[in-house]
Protein backbone atom coordinates (compact mmCIF):
# COMPACT_ATOMS: atom_id res chain seq x y z
CA UNK A 1 0.00 0.00 0.00
CA UNK A 2 1.41 3.13 -0.93
CA UNK A 3 1.67 6.23 1.44
CA UNK A 4 -1.26 8.15 -0.93
CA UNK A 5 -3.27 5.12 -0.38
CA UNK A 6 -2.73 4.71 3.14
CA UNK A 7 -3.80 8.37 3.85
CA UNK A 8 -6.79 8.50 2.11
CA UNK A 9 -7.65 5.51 3.36
CA UNK A 10 -7.10 6.01 6.97
CA UNK A 11 -7.86 9.68 6.34
CA UNK A 12 -11.52 9.08 4.91
CA UNK A 13 -12.26 6.11 7.47
CA UNK A 14 -11.60 8.37 10.56
CA UNK A 15 -13.42 11.37 9.06
CA UNK A 16 -16.55 8.81 8.42
CA UNK A 17 -16.55 7.77 12.13
CA UNK A 18 -16.40 11.72 13.20
CA UNK A 19 -18.51 12.87 10.75
CA UNK A 20 -21.21 9.56 11.43
CA UNK A 21 -20.83 10.37 15.36
CA UNK A 22 -21.26 14.20 14.69
CA UNK A 23 -24.35 13.29 12.88
CA UNK A 24 -25.71 11.01 15.35
CA UNK A 25 -24.66 12.67 18.47
CA UNK A 26 -27.04 16.07 17.22
CA UNK A 27 -30.42 15.02 18.19
CA UNK A 28 -28.93 13.95 21.54
CA UNK A 29 -27.76 17.24 22.77
CA UNK A 30 -31.22 18.40 23.60
CA UNK A 31 -31.55 15.49 26.14
CA UNK A 32 -27.70 15.64 27.07
CA UNK A 33 -27.23 19.65 27.43
CA UNK A 34 -24.14 21.01 26.17
CA UNK A 35 -21.71 20.30 28.77
CA UNK A 36 -22.15 15.92 28.18
CA UNK A 37 -22.55 17.07 24.38
CA UNK A 38 -18.76 18.54 24.50
CA UNK A 39 -17.15 15.46 26.34
CA UNK A 40 -19.37 12.95 23.88
CA UNK A 41 -18.30 15.18 21.14
CA UNK A 42 -14.40 15.12 21.79
CA UNK A 43 -14.21 11.47 22.97
CA UNK A 44 -15.62 10.55 19.20
CA UNK A 45 -13.19 13.14 17.81
CA UNK A 46 -10.46 10.89 20.25
CA UNK A 47 -11.59 7.81 19.31
CA UNK A 48 -11.68 8.44 14.86
CA UNK A 49 -8.02 9.50 15.64
CA UNK A 50 -7.48 6.14 16.93
CA UNK A 51 -6.98 5.22 12.81
CA UNK A 52 -3.85 7.77 12.60
CA UNK A 53 -2.25 5.43 14.61
CA UNK A 54 -3.61 2.10 12.44
CA UNK A 55 -2.84 4.13 9.38
CA UNK A 56 0.98 5.09 10.41
CA UNK A 57 1.08 0.98 11.61
CA UNK A 58 -0.42 -0.28 8.04
CA UNK A 59 2.12 1.87 6.35
CA UNK A 60 5.20 0.78 8.36
CA UNK A 61 4.11 -2.85 8.08
CA UNK A 62 3.06 -2.93 4.00
CA UNK A 63 5.01 0.18 2.74
CA UNK A 64 8.47 0.52 4.56
CA UNK A 65 9.26 -2.89 5.11
CA UNK A 66 8.81 -2.87 8.80
CA UNK A 67 10.80 0.48 9.24
CA UNK A 68 9.93 3.88 9.73
CA UNK A 69 11.62 6.91 10.71
CA UNK A 70 9.81 9.95 12.85
CA UNK A 71 9.66 12.17 9.89
CA UNK A 72 7.78 9.96 7.70
CA UNK A 73 5.61 8.63 10.39
CA UNK A 74 4.45 12.18 11.15
CA UNK A 75 3.85 12.59 7.65
CA UNK A 76 1.62 10.36 7.15
CA UNK A 77 -0.28 10.77 10.49
CA UNK A 78 -0.60 14.48 9.46
CA UNK A 79 -2.16 13.82 6.75
CA UNK A 80 -4.79 11.33 7.77
CA UNK A 81 -5.84 14.11 10.40
CA UNK A 82 -5.87 16.69 7.92
CA UNK A 83 -8.42 14.72 5.80
CA UNK A 84 -10.39 13.78 8.80
CA UNK A 85 -10.22 17.42 9.85
CA UNK A 86 -11.78 18.07 6.35
CA UNK A 87 -14.42 15.45 6.46
CA UNK A 88 -15.63 16.44 10.00
CA UNK A 89 -15.44 20.21 8.69
CA UNK A 90 -17.65 20.04 6.13
CA UNK A 91 -20.08 17.67 8.15
CA UNK A 92 -20.65 20.70 10.54
CA UNK A 93 -20.89 23.28 7.78
CA UNK A 94 -23.47 21.30 6.47
CA UNK A 95 -25.26 20.50 9.76
CA UNK A 96 -24.42 24.16 11.20
CA UNK A 97 -25.78 26.36 8.04
CA UNK A 98 -28.57 23.42 6.76
CA UNK A 99 -29.51 21.13 9.18
CA UNK A 100 -29.79 22.97 12.48
CA UNK A 101 -29.40 26.57 11.84
CA UNK A 102 -30.27 27.66 15.25
CA UNK A 103 -27.52 26.35 17.14
CA UNK A 104 -25.57 29.30 18.13
CA UNK A 105 -28.79 31.13 19.44
CA UNK A 106 -29.62 27.65 21.54
CA UNK A 107 -26.14 27.93 22.57
CA UNK A 108 -25.98 31.64 23.38
CA UNK A 109 -28.88 31.05 25.42
CA UNK A 110 -26.98 28.31 27.35
CA UNK A 111 -24.15 30.47 28.00
CA UNK A 112 -25.78 33.29 29.21
CA UNK A 113 -27.85 31.14 31.45
CA UNK A 114 -24.41 29.73 33.07
CA UNK A 115 -23.21 33.32 33.67
CA UNK A 116 -26.08 34.04 35.09
CA UNK A 117 -26.22 31.37 37.09
CA UNK A 118 -22.92 31.52 38.41
CA UNK A 119 -23.77 35.08 40.11
CA UNK A 120 -22.34 37.14 38.23
CA UNK A 121 -23.37 40.90 37.80
CA UNK A 122 -26.54 42.45 35.28
CA UNK A 123 -23.24 43.76 33.71
CA UNK A 124 -21.02 41.09 33.38
CA UNK A 125 -24.26 39.21 32.32
CA UNK A 126 -24.77 42.05 29.38
CA UNK A 127 -20.63 41.91 28.09
CA UNK A 128 -20.90 38.19 27.87
CA UNK A 129 -24.47 38.68 25.75
CA UNK A 130 -22.37 41.20 23.53
CA UNK A 131 -19.53 39.41 22.97
CA UNK A 132 -21.59 36.64 22.11
CA UNK A 133 -23.58 38.38 19.75
CA UNK A 134 -20.30 39.56 17.94
CA UNK A 135 -18.95 35.80 17.70
CA UNK A 136 -22.26 34.94 16.47
CA UNK A 137 -21.87 37.68 13.44
CA UNK A 138 -17.99 36.33 12.84
CA UNK A 139 -19.01 32.25 13.16
CA UNK A 140 -22.05 32.96 10.86
CA UNK A 141 -19.05 33.38 7.97
CA UNK A 142 -18.27 30.39 6.39
CA UNK A 143 -14.44 30.41 6.14
CA UNK A 144 -14.47 31.39 9.99
CA UNK A 145 -16.61 28.82 10.70
CA UNK A 146 -15.13 26.35 9.28
CA UNK A 147 -11.49 27.81 10.90
CA UNK A 148 -13.07 27.49 13.94
CA UNK A 149 -13.90 23.75 13.63
CA UNK A 150 -11.48 23.04 12.06
CA UNK A 151 -9.58 24.15 15.85
CA UNK A 152 -11.91 21.03 17.60
CA UNK A 153 -10.35 18.16 15.83
CA UNK A 154 -6.90 19.47 15.06
CA UNK A 155 -4.98 19.73 18.00
CA UNK A 156 -6.37 16.30 19.11
CA UNK A 157 -5.34 14.67 16.06
CA UNK A 158 -2.05 16.44 15.94
CA UNK A 159 -1.11 14.97 19.85
CA UNK A 160 -2.21 11.58 18.58
CA UNK A 161 0.49 12.45 15.46
CA UNK A 162 3.32 12.82 17.43
CA UNK A 163 3.07 10.07 19.87
CA UNK A 164 2.00 7.40 17.23
CA UNK A 165 4.71 8.34 15.06
CA UNK A 166 7.43 8.54 18.06
CA UNK A 167 6.08 5.11 19.39
CA UNK A 168 5.83 3.39 15.73
CA UNK A 169 9.15 4.56 14.64
CA UNK A 170 11.53 1.76 14.04
CA UNK A 171 14.80 1.17 12.08
CA UNK A 172 16.20 -1.36 9.92
CA UNK A 173 16.82 -4.65 12.10
CA UNK A 174 20.17 -5.16 10.56
CA UNK A 175 21.25 -1.41 11.67
CA UNK A 176 21.32 -2.35 15.29
CA UNK A 177 23.72 -4.67 15.05
CA UNK A 178 27.31 -4.10 15.19
CA UNK A 179 29.46 -3.12 12.16
CA UNK A 180 31.67 -6.26 12.66
CA UNK A 181 28.40 -8.60 12.85
CA UNK A 182 26.90 -7.09 9.84
CA UNK A 183 30.25 -7.55 7.51
CA UNK A 184 30.07 -11.18 8.09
Amino acid sequence: MTMKRTVLTFGLISGAVSSSMLLLSLPLIDRIGFDKGMILGYTTIVMSFMLVFFGIRSYREQSADGTLTFNRGFQVGILITLISCACYVATWELVYFKLKPGFTDQYMAYALDQVRQSGASPEAVAATEREIREFKVQYDKLWVNAAYTFMEPFPVGLVVTVISAAVLRRKRADSALPASARAS
